[in-house]
């Protein structure tokens, strides 16, 4: 290895600070470039410290846990609901918990409805690595099953609606599952800044990488198969002879910069609605069905939603969600006896619309580029992680990869 070349780190995602993380450990140097004022990418935190959304982790998340604990951040991330998910169904006011791991189902208490021996049977042939589907179409003879699990699981998860989504992507997650503790949901206590993004920063800088924000890679020049400039705002950078790049950016952004490489062109959208409300009492997460709220993360300084696969909402305005979204959870929160006082007028609210949050897992695999794309050039990312949907997991995998695939 040569100690003296420079591998530079395009991008803060998670998958960027993953792989700058990894390179400087083994002695690179790393210069990590940041487009933006703030690293997270897609789980940055906003100006005022909110989330942009609510982020959670499973307990199969093994490579996203194990990245926690490298960077002395695992204790922030705390277990919401270790008695099984509370779901609200607005349909007919029912509340229960559900497990998301087909292990723990041995317990009546929390297994989803609908879970019939012909359901469970549709269920592992889902999980099995054969052929590939809409999820909808696989579960079409178990609709209770379906609505009360398998489809918010396929929305949060793979970000696509049911009707589209991936049977064999939904697969993996679903084998995944299957392990002992897998099902653990876990968020962070205080938010992905404190609890994910500053901590690795922290820990880049103690390992000697240099960070740079405001640092928009806007082109790259190549000779004979190998990346010899970078080129940013207000200047260019040489690469010397054993210099190396890892591109960690969305997609389009490769693109861009990389005409010739297919990638994934379809894209879903996130809405996040986060409310200012002050409650008591510890950290929740609330499924909800039926309803325009998906996922409802309730902290001490606030009250988050996430609507995942959200091609209509995100076209509607601000005041218009914040009454549907308020309703809803109220309701959810009388039904599981959330503490504090739950008003009927919303209160202020921000929505935050990401229109390309991840690609449309829809039937069929995506364009899979190749790792390493030039003989001193690799990507990272979600988008390259091929197993996996586009998730914090994928991410960090991707980073993994990528630093192992850097030309020593």
């Amino acid at each position: 290895m040569n100690q003296n070349a420079t591998c530079h780190v395009i991008g803060a995602g998670v998958a960027g600070l993953v792989a700058a993380l990894r390179l400087a450990q083994s002695g690179r140097r790393v210069m990590l470039h940041e487009a933006t004022p703030v690293a997270g990418g897609r789980c940055r935190a906003l100006p005022d410290g909110t989330d942009n959304g609510t982020h959670a982790l499973m307990g199969a998340n093994r490579a996203a846990l194990r990245f926690l604990s490298d960077i002395g951040a695992r204790e922030g991330w705390v277990e919401a609901e270790p008695g099984g998910l509370p779901v609200f169904d607005l349909a007919d006011g029912s509340a229960r918990r559900i497990a998301a791991s087909p292990l723990a189902w041995r317990d009546p208490y929390k297994r989803p409805p609908g879970l019939s021996a012909g359901a469970i049977a549709a269920l592992l042939r889902l999980a099995l690595p054969i052929g590939d589907r809409p999820v909808a179409e696989a579960m079409a003879a178990h609709p209770v099953l379906y609505r009360a699990l398998i489809e918010p699981l396929t929305v949060a998860a793979l970000n696509t609606p049911g009707h589209e989504a991936s049977s064999a992507r939904l697969g993996v997650v679903l084998r995944r599952l299957g392990r002992p503790a897998a099902g653990a949901l876990l968020v962070a206590r205080e938010g992905l800044g404190p609890d994910l993004i500053n901590p690795a920063l922290r820990a880049l800088e103690q390992a000697g990488a240099t960070i740079r924000f405001g640092a928009r890679l806007r082109a790259m020049t190549e000779a004979e198969g190998r990346i010899i400039a970078l080129h940013f705002g207000d200047d260019s950078i040489a690469l010397e002879g054993r210099d190396a790049i890892v591109l960690a950016l969305p997609p389009w952004e490769v693109a861009r910069l990389i005409p010739k490489l297919r990638v994934p062109e379809r894209h879903a959208p996130i809405l996040n609605l986060h409310f200012a409300h002050e409650t008591a009492g510890p950290v929740r997460f609330i499924g909800v069905l039926g309803g325009l709220t998906q996922w409802v993360l309730v902290r001490p300084g606030g009250v988050s939603v996430t609507v995942s696969a959200a091609d209509a909402e995100v076209e509607e305005q601000a005041p218009d969600l914040a009454p549907r979204a308020w309703a809803e959870i109220r309701a959810a929160a009388k039904a599981f006896s959330l503490q504090g006082d739950w008003p009927e007028a919303p209160p202020a609210m921000r929505a935050v619309k990401e229109r390309r949050a991840t690609p449309r897992h829809a039937v069929g695999m995506p364009p899979q580029p190749p790792r390493q794309v030039h003989r001193n050039l690799v990507l990272a990312g979600d988008w390259t992680w091929p197993r996996l949907p586009a998730t914090i997991e994928a991410a960090v995998l991707s980073g993994e990869a990528a630093a192992k695939a850097v030309p020593t």
